[in-house]
């Protein structure tokens, strides 16, 4: 009885984590109308677009979306170098399920690693990498280290569209 009572509570504390951090995805928006957009305005700024694919459904999602606006110099290489879209989408949902297949194409078929998955787009809006998160990760969170590589290696300057 203990042990049950134990594992139900630190269930809750784990959704009540999650419940804590601050919801970046907006299921209102057509995801494909949110990519041009972010197109445009990387066309307009010389950067490249990245689209973190996932939902508020994911608890990695949620946590990676905080762990880069927490730390300052994470947040800098993304603002000068990328137009950052977390576009919304539910393995598990059925309801928009023609325009999340459309979605899923125009990136590459990124959902084969799992959530979040990162789509680098160059401002020709072709993808140019897809980065699987697992690889970025370190314990419950992500390792600053393998983010900033991930992101300096994936510049405009970096790929040489400067």
């Amino acid at each position: 009885m203990k042990k049950i009572l134990a594992i139900t509570i630190l269930a809750l504390l784990a959704l009540g984590a999650n419940a804590q951090l601050p919801k970046v995805y907006n299921d209102d928006i057509d995801p494909m109308e949110q990519i041009d957009k972010a197109l445009v305005q990387a066309r307009q700024q010389g950067k490249f677009v990245i689209c973190q694919v996932g939902g508020n459904w994911c608890p990695w999602c949620l946590r990676f979306a905080k762990f880069i606006t927490d730390d300052e110099e994470i947040e800098q290489v993304v603002d000068e170098n990328f137009v950052y879209a977390h576009v919304s989408y539910n393995p598990h949902s059925t309801t928009n399920e023609s325009r999340d297949k459309a979605m899923l194409k125009r990136l590459g078929n990124p959902g084969r690693f799992g959530y979040p998955v990162f789509v680098v787009l160059g401002s020709d809006g072709n993808v140019i990498h897809i980065q699987d998160s697992s690889y970025l990760e370190e314990g419950k969170g992500y390792n600053k280290e393998k983010v900033l590589r991930f992101f300096n290696n994936w510049t405009p300057k970096a790929v040489g569209a400067e």
